[in-house]
């Protein structure tokens, strides 16, 4: 085995560390190596397929860089959405966006994804449907499905992502202010009246809404009233077009 063999050795070996800053180490140095080796893209194929291997996300992070990513990489790279590390999360999150750009199939199993995986999985999924800037039925209907999940993160993040669908209809704008009038998580209800604030149009269920959070107990939703009040009130005097 001559030196660079043996470097990219223990870069494999690397990737089963303990240690996380090893591990992004690691994966850095493979991503521009494997599109350059049949061999490379061979052995981590077979990491890959390891059962026995702990962070088998790692090995498919790095495949997921090559240009036709296979569907044992991308099955492995959508369990990865479930990992407990936030940042690994975002990072598969982000390469699943790239990667659904040229691969209709994936953004299938992303919307799929907002309702049948874990709780991290589904909010992960639905951050990914929102930065693909989808304007499709399919992914629209998924993030109103997801209004209804009984994890309020999840809830939170389909509210969020929301204010960003410029197809959402009546319907679903009445569906959140119902969120926002009667929702038990109060970080739910907030992120309602600030996504229907930054809308714009309300309605007048929600500015009656809004009166109402304006004298509630709850420290947290009268300020997300005054807040949703005070963007309406910048929407409305702000020039026409800007």
């Amino acid at each position: 085995m001559n030196d660079a063999d043996t470097k990219i050795a223990a870069l494999i070996a690397d990737l089963e560390h303990p240690d996380k800053p090893k591990i992004r180490a690691a994966v850095n140095a493979l991503i521009p190596l494997v599109a350059e080796s049949a061999a490379l893209q061979a052995t981590l194929n077979d990491a890959l397929n390891d059962r026995r291997r702990k962070n088998r996300w790692s090995v498919a992070y790095i495949l997921g860089h090559l240009p036709q990513p296979s569907g044992a990489v991308v099955r492995t790279l959508l369990d990865g959405l479930d990992h407990p590390e936030p940042d690994i999360r975002w990072a598969i999150v982000l390469l699943l966006i790239r990667i659904a750009k040229a691969n209709e199939s994936l953004v299938k199993l992303l919307t799929e994804l907002c309702a049948a995986g874990t709780s991290r999985q589904k909010r992960m999924a639905v951050y990914g449907i929102r930065d693909l800037n989808l304007t499709d039925s399919s992914s629209l209907l998924a993030l109103l499905s997801a209004l209804r999940d009984t994890d309020p993160s999840v809830r939170v993040a389909a509210v969020t992502s929301l204010k960003t669908r410029n197809d959402i209809d009546a319907s679903g704008k009445n569906r959140l202010v119902e969120i926002f009038s009667s929702d038990p998580e109060p970080k739910v209800r907030n992120a309602a009246a600030i996504t229907l604030a930054q809308m714009g149009s309300p309605s007048k269920e929600f500015l009656r809404a809004l009166e109402r959070a304006k004298e509630s107990e709850n420290t947290q939703i009268k300020k997300a009233a005054f807040a949703a009040l005070a963007l309406l009130d910048k929407k409305r005097s702000a020039p026409s077009g800007s």
